[in-house]
């Protein structure tokens, strides 16, 4: 099991316009999915929509305190095609059980979708190594901007506004 420590952190990214953006990872290899009646989403299905694809868990004391910020979100720009993907990648064996991350989707009051990744493979395919991070990929399925850790809240909700108004 990996152990990360994340103390005041803020790491942003963005790609600047002209320079090559990366093609947004899939959102398969993982499971079960909750939220979608069952069905997987996949970034090919969301093509024309910004997507933000979190990386979390639910005892990480960071991501528990991003969360207020992705459900507001989600909230304010789900009507105008923003769609959040939550991947749930356990820290402790605990956080790998169904009824574990089943319970805090509820208690957490989470209504956008989420995907258990006990095997890592979402979380490997995007290069992470944090919890919280925060993907946000175009319209045309490709990452524009990354954020690690907490902060920073004022100019992620700027990046979900901007690629909004983007044309494809």
């Amino acid at each position: 099991m990996r152990t990360l420590i994340v103390i005041a952190t803020c790491v942003a990214a963005l790609t600047a316009p002209g320079l090559a953006a990366t093609a947004a990872p899939d959102l398969t290899g993982g499971g079960p999915w909750f939220n979608t009646d069952g069905r997987p989403v996949t970034i090919a299905s969301l093509r024309g929509k910004v997507v933000g694809v979190e990386m979390w868990t639910a005892g990480c004391e960071n991501c528990l305190n991003v969360l207020p910020h992705m459900k507001d979100w989600y909230a304010k720009y789900h009507g105008q095609g923003f769609v959040l993907v939550g991947v749930h990648t356990p820290e402790f064996a605990h956080e790998g059980q169904v009824a574990y991350v089943r319970a805090a989707i509820a208690r957490l009051g989470i209504v956008y979708p989420v995907v258990m990744d006990n095997d890592y493979r979402i979380w490997n395919a995007y290069h992470n190594a944090y919890w919280p991070a925060l993907y946000l990929v175009d319209k045309r399925g490709q990452i524009r901007y990354t954020h690690i850790g907490e902060g920073g809240y004022d100019v992620t909700e700027r990046q979900i506004a901007a690629l909004l108004t983007e044309k494809i």
